[in-house]
């Protein structure tokens, strides 16, 4: 696509997200984090050209290199993917913006420590499972406000911000709008939470009419 072409498919995108917002309420702001692993550095520079600002990545290494390439655009960097620890050293010296995915109490344990050790603090969404898939990282609905209030405890270099879930891998429409429905719940009970995190380019219009205010783009952003 040209860049006048990738501006009106963009526009097109935002006024879908402008139409499931407008049915929750006026005032429901959803943030876009375009999910850019598929893609190349010089793709994140034409999108930041057009106003998108906040780009995610599912690997560090991915996200080490795009931002070092970008290093000098003001972009908002999410990690979005599985982190494994051993990645952690690395993460952090990125400084992301925010991490979508604490799936683990032993994942927040050992961020915590090197945060404390590296005197950062880093932004963070806890994952549930609210799909009960077992190929989704995360904790159950069930236990996830008891751990968040125990990562919130013992992890204060971590800053909560919310949740974070992936829709249920499904055709069955009701099946995934009873996933998102089940995170907003959670998030409602979530103590200062400010991001509920669900979303993705097959059911962002879905999850905000769910109540997600941030939603992750990847595949629609990127059509050629």
């Amino acid at each position: 696509m040209n860049t006048l072409e990738q501006k009106r498919h963009f526009d097109t995108i935002i006024e879908r997200i402008e139409q499931a917002r407008i049915r929750v309420s006026e005032h429901h702001i959803v943030k876009i984090v375009a999910a850019s692993k598929y893609v190349d550095a010089q793709t994140v520079r034409d999108l930041y050209a057009i106003g998108q600002r906040a780009f995610g990545e599912n690997k560090v290494q991915d996200l080490k290199i795009k931002a070092d390439l970008l290093d000098e655009l003001p972009l908002e960097w999410h990690f979005i993917g599985t982190l494994q620890k051993n990645k952690i050293n690395q993460l952090l010296s990125i400084r992301p913006h925010m991490i979508h995915s604490i799936d683990t109490l032993d994942l927040a344990r050992s961020l915590q420590e090197r945060l404390l050790r590296e005197n950062q603090t880093l932004r963070a969404l806890v994952q549930v499972n609210s799909a009960y898939e077992e190929s989704k990282s995360g904790f159950t609905p069930e236990e996830f406000l008891e751990r968040y209030a125990q990562i919130t405890s013992e992890c204060p270099n971590l800053h909560l911000q919310g949740i974070m879930s992936i829709g249920a891998h499904t055709a069955d429409v009701n099946i995934v709008q009873k996933s998102f429905e089940s995170t907003r719940a959670l998030f409602e009970k979530l103590p200062n939470a400010t991001t509920c995190s669900m979303g993705m380019s097959n059911d962002f219009e879905l999850a905000i009419r769910c109540g997600s205010n941030l939603v992750r783009l990847g595949s629609i952003l990127f059509k050629h």
